[in-house]
């Protein structure tokens, strides 16, 4: 019985961080609101939003494999969530020909694949550090 109920546990955290993180995104962006885009059909923003979700599930997925206990998880996801902001700015910053909010709001769909590999390949990386 324990692995089931630890997977429902597992499953409830994951959740609880994913939501927590795409909240704290929805706060950091000024040009648009990201649900309002999804509604209105806007890929690259849609694009942008799943590439957090899945770096976010990344970095959750290697801790639960690495980690002994619950409560390491919720750090490796409160650190997954910090890093992949980390990565936002960063990426905000060294693209200094144009804005990548901008882009994003304007449907760009070619940053939105930036962004998404942005999140999903660190996600790799912040994920596979966890020891």
């Amino acid at each position: 019985m324990e692995p089931f109920v630890l997977t429902i546990v597992y499953f409830l955290i994951a959740v609880a961080i994913i939501l927590v993180g795409l909240a704290i995104f929805e706060m950091i962006t000024k040009q648009y609101k990201d649900w309002d885009e999804v509604l209105k059909g806007n890929h690259a923003v849609s694009l942008s939003i799943g590439g957090k979700i899945v770096g976010i599930s990344i970095v959750l997925a290697f801790s639960i494999y690495n980690s002994a206990h619950i409560l390491d998880t919720l750090i490796w996801g409160v650190v997954g969530i910090v890093l992949q902001m980390v990565a936002y700015v960063l990426f905000e910053l060294f693209t200094r020909k144009f804005s990548v909010e901008e882009q994003l709001k304007q449907g760009n769909i070619s940053v939105g694949i930036i962004s998404m590999c942005v999140s999903v390949g660190l996600g790799f990386v912040i994920g596979a550090s966890i020891t």
